[in-house]
């Protein structure tokens, strides 16, 4: 049972913009766990695919066509805070398309919130961590199954076109938002973009229970 409920913690609820493929995401997502030691977190998941031209099989980062400075740069970043937070990383030397592994978690929604999260981490560690290939179908069945989600769920996933309505809804709700990029964290009417910090988090919660309680 998750620690918010059993404390009986303040509800916060947000809306984070994300992609499973964003290494940025991946540690905006740690940061914003670790607010559940005072908060009941309610999150509202919007994902977006942020590179839909790349390949399900996977491709070298190189394909992304960063100048390699800028590139350079992002990964000695990426590097620090990771070591920084204590993040397990491996070497971010490939890339791959995210469309599948988004409309799972879109579906895995529906089995509740124990089953999506359990999804939710396993996506971000196999990719990051464990460097698996989560454009590959098999790959997102697996994770899935280990997940406790059926596999007539998975299926229906990358069939039913309502999860990828709703995925649509998520790039409509970020152009109201203004959200240019991934990870973003709207709370109330505060939005914070990028690399944020786990004290600017939890200044932005502050604030937002605050403004709810008065």
């Amino acid at each position: 049972m998750w620690r918010d409920i059993v404390l009986n913690l303040p509800e916060l609820k947000l809306t984070v913009f994300s992609d499973y493929i964003c290494p940025f995401c991946y540690v905006g997502h740690h940061r914003l766990m670790r607010l559940r030691d005072n908060y009941d977190l309610k999150i509202n998941w919007c994902f977006i695919e942020i590179h839909p031209e790349t390949s399900p099989d996977g491709e070298p980062v190189a394909s992304l066509e960063y100048p390699s400075e800028q590139w350079n740069q992002l990964m000695q970043n990426l590097e620090a805070v990771a070591k920084e937070e204590g993040i397990a990383m491996a070497e971010h030397s490939f890339t791959t398309n995210s469309k599948d592994a988004l409309l799972l978690s879109e579906a895995a929604k529906e089995q509740g919130r124990e089953k999506f999260y359990d999804l939710h981490e396993r996506l971000f560690t196999a990719f990051f961590v464990d460097s698996r290939n989560i454009g590959d179908r098999n790959i997102l069945r697996e994770l899935a199954a280990e997940s406790g989600i059926n596999s007539d769920v998975v299926e229906l996933a990358w069939q039913d076109k309502k999860y990828q309505q709703r995925i649509m809804s998520n790039y409509h709700e970020a152009r109201h938002h203004e959200i240019q990029a991934v990870p973003s964290f709207i709370f109330g009417k505060r939005k914070l973009t990028g690399v944020v910090t786990e004290d600017v988090m939890r200044s932005a919660a502050d604030e937002l229970i605050k403004s709810n309680s008065g």
